[in-house]
């Protein structure tokens, strides 16, 4: 009697496509509610308005770097496609230069930098619900 030499071809499961789901969906909650303070700035309550999206940014930063490091972690432990963790990666950054633009003459770049992120985090929120992501 002879004994198999390999173990059976096993799918490895981390905990690593949850953790990216739920983060990708922050990041998307995120963005959204940066969206919502943007317009109450414009209105009447502009003031208290500016704190809250200036704390929604505080909140993105973190949010879209842990994305980019879970985005890492899947992609090393799944194989999964490197774009996920570049894009993050890219959105990342872009919530520090849109940061820093937020103000005064620089808001004609800073609303367009708004919707290049929305679209990013919403692509890789997108994709992580797919069969694409879950197939591996």
């Amino acid at each position: 009697m002879t004994r198999p030499t390999s173990a059976p071809d096993v799918t490895r499961t981390t905990g690593a496509l949850p953790a990216l789901r739920a983060l990708a969906v922050l990041s998307t909650l995120g963005v959204l509610y940066q969206g919502a303070t943007a317009g109450q700035i414009l209105g009447p309550s502009g003031e208290a308005a500016v704190e809250w999206h200036g704390g929604g940014a505080i909140a993105l930063h973190v949010l879209t770097g842990l994305l980019t490091l879970v985005a890492f972690w899947y992609r090393r432990t799944s194989g999964g496609p490197w774009w996920p963790t570049a894009l993050s990666a890219v959105v990342f950054v872009a919530t520090f230069v849109e940061a820093s633009l937020g103000h005064g003459e620089s808001l004609w770049i800073h609303v367009p930098l708004a919707l290049v992120l929305t679209v990013g985090v919403a692509w890789v929120t997108a994709w992580t619900f797919t069969r694409a992501a879950t197939a591996r």
